[in-house]
């Protein structure tokens, strides 16, 4: 088994844009009595507040969601391209009625403040900062807001500062 090392966040060497938009990344909240993760493509990387952070957008029907509000860390999760079945499993499927982090074939380690997975290559480890809700007045472009909110689901944003990354080889 394959083990993470810490790595200076400094040091990573990465596309952003890449790895969220076209390899995804998984967004876990909870602990070892009760976590749920979902598949996530938008997001960013980047410094705010003189810490690195990441953000995150979860819409309110998602079941993580309650996990967020309740839990002050939150994970994210980048794989090889050999779990994009599990990847899809998880953005697919809501975790309310049964273990789907189990049924997506993933390893939960519950070692950190935010619960994680053993397949992936990439962790974030993040601490909640600041939360807020989409308002749709302050779409300066209306057609984003007709294009990506059509049941008015508006997102929550997150923005969490990056706490630790851990890395590892893929087999």
């Amino acid at each position: 088994m394959n083990e993470f090392q810490e790595t200076a966040i400094e040091d990573m060497k990465f596309n952003p844009f890449t790895m969220i938009n076209k390899e995804w990344m998984l967004v876990t909240a909870g602990n070892a009595e009760a976590c749920n993760t979902m598949t996530a493509s938008w997001g960013s990387l980047g410094e705010l507040w003189g810490k690195y952070v990441s953000t995150i957008y979860i819409r309110p029907t998602r079941y993580t969601l309650e996990f967020l509000n309740r839990e002050p860390y939150y994970s994210l999760c980048v794989f090889g391209e050999k779990y994009r079945a599990a990847l899809n499993y998880c953005g697919s499927h809501s975790g309310r009625g049964g273990d789907k982090i189990k049924a997506a074939g993933l390893t939960p380690v519950f070692d950190e403040a935010a619960p994680y997975f053993q397949e992936a290559k990439l962790v974030l480890i993040c601490k909640k900062l600041y939360r807020q809700d989409f308002d749709p007045a302050c779409f300066l472009d209306p057609s984003l807001d007709a294009a990506n909110y059509p049941k008015k689901d508006y997102h929550k944003m997150f923005i969490g500062s990056i706490e630790k990354v851990l890395t590892k080889e893929q087999p």
